[in-house]
């Protein structure tokens, strides 16, 4: 395609129509059409005399006799040259940067295209730009070092990030997910343009929560049913900054949310019984401050970061009493009736609004959310890679590390902390012990659980229902509890099987509890020996037939004094001499008689003569020698020996 008389410096295909456009250093912006290569390139198809025509006109287009692609619109406002252009994902609308240092919106029709309005604000060349794929705004990157966010509508500057070493070049947008990526002098960056956690609160059987267009709902989770629009906020802060955080007061059926735009900001307002559309609370009250939330049925905390300042406030909006937090506060949160908990860089403190001082500290760092447990008795402290359960008192219980960033966490009514990663549900005991419950298509922020279903919302602030198995958390719980009926419970009502609960079941020193899921005869064995259960063990060692097994069989069974099975185990591994030895220590004199038979039947000397010592049987040791031609040595020998035993006997 030819026509730009300087570099071009970008081109993009239109997403669904057959147009390019492009950008070049001769300041214009110009609009392809490529439809002659779809033409050129589909199967042949009778034309009617009308397209026949078409075909004929549009190849007395090109003077340069190229039919399949012509310029359809040239674009000129630029005063110096364009370094990037982009078409609009849904509407005729296509957006510039050039290095005249504006950022220019253009808009088309089938017949011709014209300049819509112009946004300055970089103070060096503009090298890329892009529309939101989901929102009205702009973005654009420059050699100023700044990435800027443009309101689509106004045509006004919303945001600014600037980078303070390496100049912007280019920008680039996922289509599906709140990603974008700019490059610059040393690499790439990804980045967020806004948060896209759902602030929410709930309470009861009830979640109340803020959609993406700024419309505070309720959800039942008992009915499953969610309400129309109880409220909206579109006048807290900025519109293109959605809320931080939800605090929910029940006895005044009242709401608290902050905004983090303008410096932070907070209000306060009642929610109506019943919705019927998006209407604007009534008696709202505002105020400046980064963190909000409800401390007493009255009263609620406002955290001014800039001047690190806690005012606690009646519900007319007045202030009551101001506190000086400690140095380095960064957030609050709720601490239980007449508390609050104050979050620093490396620590949280426990702090009592009536004796205005801190009760307790612990040494966490990095918190970013608090999540209490139904009852009130523990709290998790979660950080971008940490968990951390603490009492009420701020006493650490247990803490645990993800490599995967940590998106949100919630107790069942059982005290197990289910908490959600980018692609996993998870699960932590009280005791540190964690698993994996379930794996996610769609990151979730997790709101509350019932039985086997998980409450939660998504990134579009839509409530889901997730379904999983508490099975193995819920049997830990009973084993940590000792809740043995619970626990067979589960094993017989349930598929609970595996190496990992085995090998959990052994490192916890539960064997006994293992075996009953084992079918292996190997691995049943060394349950049973762990967990002394000689009976299996004897069967597993009957049905394997293994001299290694028969010999730790062995003993563990002198250990537990079963002789009885020491017996069968010398008798399987023909150790006779042992056997003798048993029958000796048991006093068994029949069964020592037997022995000795076997060991002359067997041809051994040596077993025999010490069989017949055993029983101080002195003529068949004469004998014994007799048979070997040692008559001279068997007096003496029998002297000896019987000398030995009387003084056995003696002793």
């Amino acid at each position: 395609m030819t026509g730009h008389n300087h570099y071009t410096m970008c081109a993009q295909f239109h997403p669904k129509d057959d147009l390019v456009v492009s950008a070049s250093l001769d300041q214009s912006v110009r609009v392809w059409d490529i439809s002659g290569l779809r033409k050129k390139h589909s199967a042949p198809t009778s034309m009617t005399f009308e397209d026949q025509m078409s075909r004929g006109n549009q190849n007395q287009a090109d003077m340069f006799g190229n039919t399949d692609a012509v310029v359809k619109f040239v674009l000129e406002g630029h005063d110096r040259g364009v370094n990037w252009v982009a078409f609009h994902p849904t509407l005729p609308l296509i957006v510039s940067a050039g290095d005249d240092r504006l950022v220019k919106l253009w808009r088309m029709s089938e017949t011709k295209a014209w300049e819509v309005d112009t946004c300055r604000g970089h103070f060096q060349n503009a090298s890329g730009c892009l529309f939101h794929p989901h929102q009205d705004l702009i973005l654009s990157v420059g050699e100023d070092k700044t990435i800027r966010v443009w309101d689509l509508n106004k045509r006004t500057s919303v945001q600014s990030f600037k980078r303070e070493n390496d100049r912007f070049w280019v920008i680039a947008a996922h289509p599906e997910i709140n990603l974008f990526a700019a490059g610059h002098d040393n690499g790439v960056m990804v980045f967020k343009l806004e948060r896209e956690r759902p602030a929410s609160a709930f309470y009861q059987n009830n979640l109340f929560f803020i959609t993406k267009d700024k419309h505070v709902r309720s959800y039942d989770f008992q009915k499953n049913i969610e309400s129309p629009t109880l409220l909206t906020l579109k006048k807290l802060g900025s519109p293109w900054v959605p809320p931080r955080t939800l605090s929910f007061n029940p006895a005044e059926r009242a709401i608290l949310v902050t905004s983090p735009a303008d410096g932070g900001s907070y209000e306060l307002t009642n929610l109506p019984r019943d919705g019927s559309g998006a209407i604007d609370g009534a008696d709202t009250k505002r105020g400046q401050g980064n963190s909000a939330v409800f401390v007493a049925r009255n009263r609620f905390a406002v955290f001014n970061a800039a001047n690190q300042q806690i005012d606690i406030k009646d519900l007319s909006n007045s202030t009551t009493k101001t506190i000086k937090p400690p140095h380095g506060t960064t957030d609050i949160y709720f601490g239980g009736t007449g508390n609050f908990l104050l979050i620093t860089s490396t620590a949280v403190h426990l702090y009592d609004i009536q004796q205005k001082k801190s009760t307790a500290e612990l040494a966490v760092s990095g918190v970013k959310y608090v999540v209490w447990s139904n009852d009130g008795l523990y709290a998790a402290l979660l950080s971008k890679h940490n968990v951390t359960i603490v009492t009420k008192t701020l006493e650490q219980v247990s803490t645990l590390h993800e490599t995967i960033r940590i998106k949100s966490a919630t107790w069942d009514d059982a005290g197990v902390l289910l908490y959600s990663t980018l692609n996993h549900i998870k699960y932590t005991l009280l005791n540190g012990d964690n698993g994996i419950v379930r794996t996610l298509d769609q990151t979730v922020y997790l709101v509350r659980v019932k039985a086997r279903n998980v409450y939660c919302l998504d990134r579009n602030a839509k409530p889901k229902i997730l379904n999983i198995d508490p099975t193995e958390y819920r049997f830990k719980l009973a084993l940590v509890k000792r809740n043995y009926e619970e626990m067979l419970q589960i094993i017989k009502n349930s598929s609970l099987v595996g190496q990992s609960i085995i090998s959990y079941l052994q490192k916890k020193g539960y064997p006994e509890i293992a075996l009953q899921f084992v079918q292996d005869p190997q691995t049943r064995f060394e349950l049973a020996i762990e967990c002394g259960n000689l009976d299996v063990a004897v069967e597993m060692a009957k049905q394997l037939d293994r001299p290694k097994l028969w010999s730790r069989l062995t003993t563990e069974a002198l250990a537990h004094g079963n002789h009885q099975i020491v017996e069968m185990a010398y008798q399987k591994l023909r150790q006779f001499d042992k056997l003798s030895f048993l029958y000796l220590s048991t006093g068994d004199e029949a069964k020592l008689t037997r022995m000795t038979k076997i060991a002359e039947h067997r041809g051994d000397f040596t077993a025999r003569f010490q069989n017949a010592l055993y029983l101080g049987d002195v003529n068949d040791r004469i004998q014994m020698f007799k048979e070997i031609d040692l008559c001279k040595y068997s007096s003496i020998r029998a002297r000896i020996s019987a000398n030995i035993i009387q003084t056995l006997l003696h002793t």
